[in-house]
């Protein structure tokens, strides 16, 4: 994950929108001055460019030291320095609009443009309640514990020991037990999330948004309205082989535990997935392979019975990327990066990838254990990196992806290539086993992949709907299951609390980190797979392909990732695809093979 930078510093790596136009008040500002010209257009961008640099270098500074060491003092810190961001941003994106119409440059047009994708909060004590508010909640999240028997410390549980409970015990009523523990610890900041939503609404609105859903809609070159009608597009195309998966997860569920656990039609109840969201389903394999399968790309013993460390396991992933022509890591990378989970104090444990000055100052954050979950994931984080140096040289403004999408795609197009060749070649897989066999391996891809689809979708629409006050602070949970149950066919697996609060349960609802670009990156990953793995002269199935030491679709590669911002995300895609729209075809060409086993598996299935 790429950390939200929540000022509006991070805001410039996305989109373009249309103008806005200035409030009655700024706009009656303006016409005392006299009319600006296209130097100080120039001038005025310049300026903005080397103070939201400095902010940016000096928050995210902030940030990272207050997530690898939560206390009271570092979360102040954090929020003060974040304020100084919003406050700068805020300001320099209201007076951006004073330029607009100008003959400028088309970069220059380009970055006028994305500074007004942010919010704007003028008012001094909302900015200092919405940096508060900000860093409060994510330290709750990290803190969090599950306590299983009250009033006793030794009971209690932080998430990485029970989503390690969820994803190896089949004891129903321990799972339900944490699930519900977990899903508790948000009420705590609720509250604080309310006044949020309405703090961050005034920084929207100030900026010419209705609320800040379509201010997150409108960064993707195109109108809030049909980004939101792009997104269902894809998700339409997609739905098809969802359904497929869905239904033979549900048929081997109710095998395992039971019809009186598992409904026949209807959704499933949330905690039987594997994973605390139900959002991958990975940790199922073991109850939903093929009987006549043996194959897997399940590194963990292999990297246990090698003694490859958490760095180790980081230098395998480097060195997928060098061997597309991309440079080394800095040394400094390997210095100051958390790779390890330390014991003496408290750490935003969820991975992410830092870029602190804006050049070479790189860093990942993870708590690494030896699975192939976490050695798919330092692929995935790694990526966010090169994306971060291959536009180092880019100006400010542009140095981000070309939505955010594009940043949470690199390095899953890179995992795709993690196939069982590539790891024989690390001496991490014995064999590579025969084609025949990847029926396993393709749905142990489709539980992490295609599972995630529809929860990817459905988080934004949930918070579209809380950002446009469609969803009351009472209708929280009410509304975030409707749309669990619509979308992915889970259902919550007690009754409602009062007062509850399950979507802050997510950490990118406590963070405050937009979701649609997960969903945007499971499709464009596919898309980029697809192209490369042509552009590598590669025939054959796409799930056979891997990139891995082609320096030809490295290149190719590479210079999209250097465009950083500079260009319309469209642009970028063609610059790789010889497409201009993101489209899911690819992930149904590339689990083909496996839609049309499952749906010969479902049909016999139902018979029982």
């Amino acid at each position: 994950m790429r950390p939200q930078k929540k000022l509006a510093i991070a805001l410039l790596t996305l989109g373009i929108a249309s103008a806005y136009p200035a409030s009655a008040h700024a706009a009656d500002k303006q016409t005392k001055r006299a009319a600006p010209t296209v130097a100080e257009a120039e001038q005025f961008l310049k300026n903005a460019e080397a103070r939201l640099e400095k902010l940016s270098d000096t928050a995210q500074r902030a940030a990272w030291v207050y997530e690898t060491n939560i206390t009271d003092d570092t979360e102040t810190i954090s929020a003060q320095a974040n304020e100084l961001a919003l406050t700068a941003a805020g300001e320099i994106a209201l007076e951006a609009r004073r330029y607009n119409g100008l003959p400028l440059s088309a970069d220059n047009k380009r970055k006028l443009k994305l500074l007004q994708l942010s919010l704007a909060i003028s008012d001094p004590k909302d900015r200092e309640t919405y940096t508060r508010l900000a860093a409060s909640m994510s330290g709750d999240y990290g803190k969090a514990k599950y306590c299983r028997k009250a009033g006793d410390p030794t009971s209690c549980l932080d998430l990485g020991q029970m989503e390690k409970i969820m994803a190896e015990s089949r004891d129903p009523a321990l799972l339900k037990e944490v699930w519900l523990g977990w899903h508790q610890q948000s009420v705590k900041y609720k509250d604080n999330y309310v006044k949020y939503v309405t703090v961050s609404n005034k920084g929207a609105r100030e900026m010419g948004f209705a609320d800040t859903g379509a201010m997150w809609r409108s960064q993707y070159d195109m109108p809030a309205d049909a980004f939101a009608a792009d997104t269902e597009r894809l998700w339409q195309q997609v739905k098809p082989l969802y359904d497929s998966l869905h239904m033979y997860v549900r048929l081997k569920l109710r095998q395992q535990y039971g019809k009186d656990v598992v409904p026949k039609e209807g959704p499933i109840p949330a905690h039987l997935f594997g994973n605390m969201w139900s959002q991958s389903w990975e940790n199922l394999y073991p109850i939903v392979k093929p009987q006549t399968q043996t194959a897997s790309i399940d590194v963990a013993d292999a990297l246990k019975s090698k003694n490859i460390d958490a760095k180790g396991m980081t230098q395998f992933g480097e060195k997928f990327y060098t061997s597309l022509g991309m440079e080394k890591l800095p040394e400094s990378f390997w210095q100051k990066s958390l790779f390890t989970k330390p014991r003496d104090r408290e750490v935003v444990c969820h991975a992410s990838a830092w870029d602190l000055n804006n050049l070479t100052d790189v860093r990942i954050k993870m708590c690494i254990t030896p699975t192939a979950e976490d050695f798919m994931t330092i692929h995935h984080e790694l990526g966010h990196i090169y994306y971060d140096l291959a536009y180092r040289k880019q100006p400010f403004l542009f140095k981000g992806g070309a939505n955010d999408g594009f940043h949470e795609a690199i390095g899953d197009t890179v995992a795709l290539s993690v196939t069982p060749e590539y790891l024989n070649k690390l001496g991490l897989l014995k064999e590579v086993p025969d084609a025949s066999q990847d029926i396993g391996v393709l749905l142990d891809r489709a539980l992490q992949k295609v599972a995630f689809l529809p929860f990817g979708y459905m988080v934004d629409q949930w918070r579209w709907k809380v950002y446009s006050g469609q969803a009351k602070p009472a209708d929280y949970d009410k509304v975030w299951w409707e749309l669990r149950e619509k979308y992915q066919g889970v259902k919550r697996p007690a009754p409602m609390e009062a007062n509850g609060f399950d979507a802050g349960a997510k950490y990118h609802v406590a963070a405050d980190v937009a979701y649609s670009r997960y969903f945007i990156a499971h499709i464009l990953q596919f898309q980029f797979h697809r192209a490369l793995c042509r552009e590598a002269g590669y025939v054959g199935p796409l799930n056979r392909c891997s990139i891995y030491e082609n320096k030809k679709a490295g290149e190719k590669y590479q210079a999209m990732l250097s465009m950083g911002a500079s260009r319309p995300w469209n642009e970028a895609l063609k610059a790789v695809t010889g497409e201009d729209q993101m489209d899911a075809t690819a992930i149904l060409d590339y689990f083909a093979p496996l839609k049309v086993w499952m749906d010969a598996q479902n049909k016999e299935m139902s018979k029982e």
